[in-house]
């Protein structure tokens, strides 16, 4: 025994005398754990300064693999209210990330959960919490397909990004998305004093010293928050979408996709039932259709094809073409404009089908297919337009080359071509380009790039803006767009327009398309612009299966125009149309507007 004791006595020694430096820093490693702290996330505010995206705080639960007892699996589900399976899975996860970091398990707990987990948490060795955050929605707006929302960054996301961490929250569509590495921040590091258990102990304070977070850009978009919340409220049980924006700037100024999702249930713990939901859901509330979706823009397109014809010499502005009830070329291509004879702002006014027909007949037998194109081009249609959002589309506009693998080389002909001249067959535009292509006119010919971030603006005071482009289409000309421009007013003054559209408190120009359907009622477009003489805002409406535009689309158009100019609402009858309205006629059938 006294042998056996001078062995330990002689160890003890060694330890504690000897080795004394090697092990107390040892030691002193095992107390103290690295914790890294998450950024507040930079906040949106709209054009003016209001608020419109915000944090608020949240619990979180963390788990320490190399701490955890993970026979305590059931006692920490039955805490969490969650199934056992869930919680192995998130203890798995973590592992694999690492065994010695703290990772979250479990967010956005409420605070009866938490004050459990905590009362209990002497049962749950390598069991913690943090404070963090989520988003907070403060206004009226919805604006999900704006914003978009936050997912936790999976394997690939963190492999890729030192400044990642299993569990952290990333953008995955909308702004959050684009501007993510603006709006994240930077970690900040602090070092804390743990016991046996890995449970905290205050924060450590010795020779390590960590570093602050450093919050996240602030991001000040152009949109119009109240304009925002009443196109929305316009749109709520319609299916498409509604583009208003500076037709000298670009900037957007609303831009809604209807149905919406509710980005709130989205923020924070994922709500799993609702996520299957919207993502089964037949009208698909994720799908942004203002700036993806893809469709024939019908007769909104004959403005730019008059413009086009009028550069290429195919008509000036006296040329008359005749409207017998249909253009025949081959077949009878039919016509619902009164009969009579058409000269562009005429065609344009009453949407005479005969003309643009005939129009795109000569340019194509005269061999300017391709030229057509390239120039239809120059107005931001099938080319991509920049916007600061993901997944939006070019659209189509074909040339020979897109024919030929279309159809097939020498497969397509004239009759392929002419309905493009009423914008129908193998063209398809978003509502998006339709407001960019408006623009362009309403501006006097200039080429802009569409956005919804005017700045950014750093933690330490730095402000980076973004340019704008506002490039002359070197050819058009100032008298193409006159003659075109009063057509459009026209359309709002004496053609399909002038029952929902026409007002008397602004004065402005626009154009309907109504869009043929395989597959129901037609979809309705409007097209417009106001003040006339000074243009500052352009709307775009969409709208699927909706019949006639002069009924569906156009009075929305007329309401979003007068809200932004006048800040109020002086027709109520309109208002309450809009609200109340249903398609009524099957026009399926029926050549574009």
């Amino acid at each position: 025994m006294v042998g056996l004791c001078l062995v330990v006595l002689s160890r003890v020694f060694y330890l504690q005398i000897i080795q004394y430096e090697t092990y107390a820093s040892l030691g002193e490693e095992n107390s103290i754990r690295q914790e890294f702290v998450s950024p507040a996330r930079g906040l949106i505010y709209d054009r003016y300064g209001t608020l419109i995206v915000d944090n608020e705080p949240i619990f979180s639960i963390t788990v320490t693999p190399s701490n955890f007892d993970e026979g305590k699996i059931p006692l920490l589900a039955s805490l969490l209210q969650v199934p056992d399976s869930v919680i192995g899975i998130r203890i798995d996860e973590a592992q694999r990330y690492s065994w010695y970091r703290t990772s979250p398990l479990l967010t956005d707990v409420d605070f009866e959960t938490f004050s459990l987990i905590q009362e209990n948490i002497w049962q749950l060795p390598g069991i913690g919490h943090q404070i963090e955050s989520k988003r907070h929605y403060p206004t009226d707006m919805i604006a999900s397909h704006i914003f978009g929302y936050l997912r936790e960054a999976d394997r690939q996301d963190y492999e890729k990004s030192e400044d990642l961490r299993l569990g952290d929250k990333i953008g995955k569509s909308g702004l959050e998305m684009i501007y993510e590495n603006s709006l994240r921040g930077d970690l900040g590091v602090e070092f804390l004093k743990v016991n046996a258990y890995g449970q905290s102990l205050g924060n450590y304070e010795g020779e390590r010293s960590g570093r602050n977070p450093v919050q996240g850009a602030n991001i000040i978009t152009t949109i119009d928050a109240e304009l925002q919340a009443f196109v929305e409220d316009l749109m709520q049980d319609k299916i498409g979408a509604v583009v208003a924006m500076d037709p000298n700037t670009g900037e957007i100024l609303s831009l809604v996709s209807s149905p919406h999702y509710d980005v709130t249930r989205l923020a924070g713990r994922l709500d799993r039932d609702y996520w299957v939901q919207i993502n089964s859901d037949t009208t698909r509330p994720l799908f942004n259709r203002a700036i993806s979706s893809r469709q024939p823009p019908g007769s909104t397109f004959k403005p730019l094809m008059g413009i086009i014809g009028l550069h290429l010499g195919y008509v000036t502005p006296e040329t008359e073409i005749k409207n017998t009830g249909g253009y025949r070329r081959g077949r009878l291509y039919r016509d619902i404009a009164p009969l009579g004879d058409y000269d562009l702002e005429k065609a344009i006014t009453y949407s005479s089908n005969t003309y643009f027909y005939a129009l795109m007949d000569r340019m194509s037998t005269q061999g300017d297919f391709n030229n057509w194109s390239n120039l239809v081009k120059d107005f931001g249609l099938g080319v991509p337009n920049g916007i600061d959002l993901p997944s939006s589309t070019t659209g189509i506009i074909p040339d020979s080359s897109y024919m030929d693998r279309r159809f097939g080389r020498r497969q397509w002909g004239l009759g392929d071509l002419i309905n493009l001249g009423i914008g129908q067959g193998v063209i398809s535009v978003s509502p998006l380009q339709v407001a960019q292509m408006t623009s362009s006119i309403a501006n006097g010919g200039f080429r802009i790039k569409p956005h919804l971030v005017h700045s950014t603006q750093e933690s330490d005071g730095t402000v980076r803006y973004t340019p704008t482009v506002h490039e002359k289409i070197s050819w058009v000309k100032d008298e193409y767009l006159e003659v075109v421009k009063s057509g459009m007013k026209g359309v709002v003054q004496e053609g399909s327009g002038r029952l929902y559209a026409k007002t008397e408190i602004i004065d402005l120009a626009g154009k309907t398309g109504t869009a043929e359907n395989p597959h129901g009622f037609s979809h309705g477009w409007f097209t417009s612009f106001a003040p006339y003489d000074n243009p500052e805002i352009v709307v775009t409406v969409f709208l699927e299966n909706a019949g006639f535009a002069s009924t569906s689309a156009a009075p929305i158009a007329s309401l979003v125009l007068e809200k932004y100019l006048t800040r109020e609402i002086n027709r109520p009858y309109t208002y309450n149309y809009v609200k109340n309205w249903v398609p009524k006629e099957d026009n399926s059938q029926e050549v574009a507007e």
